[in-house]
Order: structure tokens, then C-alpha cells, then sequence
């Protein structure tokens, strides 16, 4: 039987015309009859209609952003600062304004989203993840809201608007790179396996090693967080092989910079004693000690498209579904060199 905003009133001992007034997160509605409210909806399992709703209300001219972990600790990532510069600057051309969500576990993320959903708060989202089995990105397809995917998404991504990189191929290079100065024992540091970049920067490295026979190794595969002490941890690990690799595709540049001060305090010398090839291209990599050669993903282009794409979906939920793909190149430093056997 379908629950009903007179259902929510009477549960939560008010109007019906204050529940559509929470709803809609009135100003003129106190937060504890909010609160009384909106606890009534979850215990009912109450979801409003955000299609009818949109065409009864005016648009916010709010865009969220969900992140994919606690702000604070994603933000220590260049990536994420420059994603969102991208956003911002295309929802500015459109007079939007920009709401973050964040949780330090999955499920206060997508509650946190639910909340500001239901209490229509933003006209879209957008995610800057893509995890496999994501209950979010199910909840957002099951309502119908406007929403876009940085990333690829797991399953039915035709069905999805998303923006990335072409991972695979920008991994398989990666590793051609450094197969081509002479390596051959090289290892992979990615992020967490639940995300689809990770996935796929490591199957690009797979099919690299496949097409130049040469071995993929178990014990040279790390999987840490997008983090420099996931940089630190990993190497660690590396070095304390009996045949320690000499060469590195490192997925993010800030966990490069983890590898690097592992390095250093082990007295190894980059690239005479290992290389490196690292993945975004942020200041970080021109920045370090020695300059990493990194891939450009083009991460302000990434925001700046998804933003562009949800407000055309906003504007129009007829809008058909798009995979745009941005390049990538290879920016050469110092961190790569020739093997010498």
C-alpha cells in the first residue's frame, strides 16, 4: 500500500501542508517540527515524488556534489579541489550554486544525499565516484532524479550519464612507457578495488605486461588510498620482496608522493634506482623532487563537462543519455629511466 504525505501527517501529528512544506525544507517551518517530520517519512519509508514536485515548485538552482569519502580526507587530494574548480566554474555560467555531501562511511553518504533529495535541496548531483554496486547511483535511477557520473559507472552505464578518461588504455600506456625504456619488472600502486578507475588503470597494466610476455605478478599489484601514506605503505611492502620491481605505474599522484619519501628514506634514488610514471598531472608532480612524469586525465575538464551535461538534463529530462571521454597524454619529467641489466 502506497504511503501518502496525509499518512506522514497524521504519524507525525501536523498538516499535511506542513509535511509538504518540510519537504520542500521551508524556512518558515521550524527544524524540530522538521525533524519530527522527517523522522515520520523514515519510519513510514516515505519517498516523495520528485517528478510531480518539480513541476509544482520552482527549481533551486542548486547542484550537489557527493563525494566519495569524508571531505576532509578527500580534499587532501588535488584531484578533488581542481574537479570541483571545473564544476564550479560551468554551474557559475549557469547561475547554479553548489552543495556538498560527505560522509566518513557509505551508508551516512547515501543517507546524507537521500536527505537532501527528499528535502529538495538540490535540482541534480553530481557523483565524483564510481563504485561497483553502488546502492546510491541505484536510488538515483529508481527516482528518476538528474544526476551524472564522474567515472564509469559498474552496470548499465548506457543507460547513465558519465564523463572520464579512457582508464585502460591511459594504463596500458602507462606501463608501455616504462616497458619501452627496458623494465620489465614493474608493479602497480592503485586505489580501493570497489572503484572503476582502479579497475580499469589495472587492467590496462595487465594487458600492457600480456602483449610484451612479460609476467603478471600478484605480489607486485598494491591497492591503498588515494592518500601519501597509501603511497608509503605500499612501497614498503615492494621493497621488502626478494625481487622488488624496478619500475612503477602509480595511480594517483598523491600517493606518488608517498612512494617518493619511502624512497628517499631508504636511500634509493628516483629514477637511478626505481621509476616512476604517476597518474592526474597536478602541481604535485611538477612540484616534487625529482618532477614526476605523470598522466594529464584533464581533471578540471572533467568537472567543467558533467556540470555542462546535468544541467542539460535538468533543463530537459528528455535529454538522451551521453559517454563523454576526455584525453589524456603522458607529461615527461624525471622520474623515468632507461633499465639498466
Amino acid at each position: 500500500m502506497t504511503v501518502t504525505i496525509k499518512d506522514v501527517a497524521k504519524r507525525a501529528n501536523v498538516a499535511p501542508s506542513t509535511v509538504s512544506r518540510v519537504i520542500a525544507d521551508s524556512p518558515r517551518i521550524s527544524e524540530k517540527t522538521k525533524r519530527k517530520v522527517r523522522e515520520a517519512m523514515k519510519e513510514l519509508g516515505y519517498h516523495p515524488n520528485f517528478i510531480a514536485r518539480s513541476l509544482a515548485n520552482q527549481a533551486t538552482q542548486v547542484i550537489g556534489i557527493v563525494m566519495p569519502s569524508a571531505a576532509e580526507q578527500a580534499l587532501q587530494n588535488p584531484f578533488f579541489p581542481e574537479v570541483i574548480r571545473g564544476i564550479s566554474k560551468a554551474a557559475h555560467e549557469k547561475k547554479y550554486a553548489l552543495q556538498m555531501s560527505t560522509g566518513e562511511k557509505e551508508v551516512e553518504i547515501y543517507e546524507g544525499v537521500v536527505d537532501m533529495l527528499q528535502g529538495r535541496r538540490v535540482d541534480g548531483v553530481i557523483l565524483l565516484y564510481s563504485r561497483i554496486d553502488d546502492k546510491l547511483m541505484k536510488y538515483l535511477q529508481k527516482n528518476k532524479f538528474p544526476f551524472v557520473v564522474i567515472g564509469k559507472p559498474h552496470q548499465k552505464a548506457e543507460q547513465i550519464t558519465h564523463v572520464d578518461n579512457d582508464n585502460y588504455l591511459a594504463g596500458k600506456e602507462a606501463t608501455e612507457y616504462l616497458i619501452a625504456r627496458g623494465h620489465e619488472r614493474i608493479a602497480f600502486v592503485g586505489g580501493n578495488k570497489q572503484y572503476l578507475v582502479t579497475v580499469d588503470r589495472l587492467s590496462g597494466y595487465e594487458a600492457a605486461l600480456k602483449e610484451a610476455g612479460l609476467p603478471y605478478r600478484e605480489d607486485y599489484i598494491m591497492h591503498e588510498e588515494f592518500l601519501q601514506e597509501g603511497g608509503q605503505e605500499a612501497m614498503k611492502e615492494l621493497l621488502s620482496l626478494a625481487d622488488p620491481p624496478t619500475a612503477l605505474v602509480v595511480a594517483d599522484d598523491l600517493m606518488a608522493l608517498g612512494v617518493l619519501k619511502t624512497l628517499d628514506e631508504m636511500n634509493l634514488r628516483v629514477p637511478d634506482d626505481i621509476s616512476i610514471v604517476s597518474f592526474n598531472n597536478t602541481l604535485l608532480a611538477e612540484m616534487s623532487s625529482p618532477p614526476l612524469t605523470s598522466v594529464d586525465i584533464h581533471i578540471f575538464q572533467l568537472g567543467y563537462e558533467a556540470t555542462k551535461s546535468l544541467i542539460e538534463k535538468i533543463s530537459n529530462p528528455n535529454e538522451p543519455v551521453k559517454r563523454i571521454i576526455i584525453p589524456h597524454r603522458i607529461v615527461e619529467r624525471l622520474s623515468c629511466g632507461c633499465y639498466q641489466k
